[in-house]
């Protein structure tokens, strides 16, 4: 008989769809995450669409790891006690009720984190972190934003280079202490939060990369998009494959229990 596959659990994005006036709520969750976790991490990505961060414990229970994905919306700004810079830009206030009370649940317990992009923003500011709302006005910073209105492959092509720190997780999936990546994001950390090690910096300083301190299991995120056709990146692909296996290692921990609990009487 095979075994389960790794579940991973992939929060859903709250977007209304349709025509203006007849517009329709639905639950997203972009294909290039979901095939990464598939093919990157050889895990299944579940979703558990309307969760509440009432059911957290529970769902957490099903599950061998968490991953955060990218979104078009930010991170509303009232969460680090900011009001909002700009309201032409999308928000997900059901998102952030979700997943900033998920990944404080995910480091209390151990379950593998991986963040990506908004998922980056979302751990930093759950943990006490603030975020610059418009990296691209901040002085002394680029402009990390995506060229828009051209394809996808040219979307995420790298765009700058990173430094890594030596002798960090990062640096050992590079091969080095340097890697060009992709860049698509107005939002940015401003101050990082007490619980987390900056690991990468772009050219300008702004943080590409962090760990969370003290964590029993993989708890990592990126401001870039290794998800993009990870399999193809040597480095985007060490990141989902070190994912995938805290990811069968708590799977593993998971069957044991759950083998022990039938074994003992009641």
């Amino acid at each position: 008989m095979n075994k389960p596959p790794s579940m991973v659990w992939l929060p859903a994005d709250h977007r209304l769809l349709g025509d203006h006036g007849h517009q329709m709520p639905f639950l997203l969750l972009g294909d290039k995450y979901a095939r990464a976790v598939k093919v990157g991490a050889q895990a299944q990505p579940v979703m558990f669409p309307l969760a509440s961060a009432d059911q957290i414990d529970e769902l957490l229970s099903l599950v061998d790891g968490v991953m955060l994905t990218g979104s078009p919306s930010n991170v509303h700004p009232s969460h680090f006690d900011e009001p909002v810079a700009d309201p032409s830009l999308p928000l997900d206030a059901e998102r952030d009720q979700l997943t900033l009370a998920l990944v404080r649940a995910c480091v209390r317990e151990g379950v593998p984190l991986l963040g990506i992009c908004r998922g980056f923003q979302e751990i930093n500011v759950a943990l006490g972190g603030t975020l610059y709302q418009q990296v691209q006005n901040v002085p002394g910073r680029m402009d990390h934003r995506e060229p828009k209105g051209q394809p996808p492959e040219v979307q995420y092509a790298p765009r700058h280079s990173v430094a890594l720190v030596p002798g960090s997780v990062f640096a050992e999936w590079a091969g080095g202490t340097e890697v060009q990546v992709n860049s698509l994001h107005g939002q940015g950390i401003h101050r990082l939060a007490d619980g987390l090690r900056a690991l990468a910096h772009a050219p300008d300083g702004q943080i590409e990369a962090f760990e969370v301190l003290g964590a029993r299991t993989f708890a990592y995120a990126v401001q870039f998009h290794p998800e993009w056709r990870c399999w193809e990146t040597p480095f985007y692909s060490a990141i989902f494959d070190a994912f995938g296996r805290a990811c069968r290692q708590r799977r593993s921990q998971r069957l044991q229990a759950d083998d022990l609990a039938r074994s003992t009487p009641a």
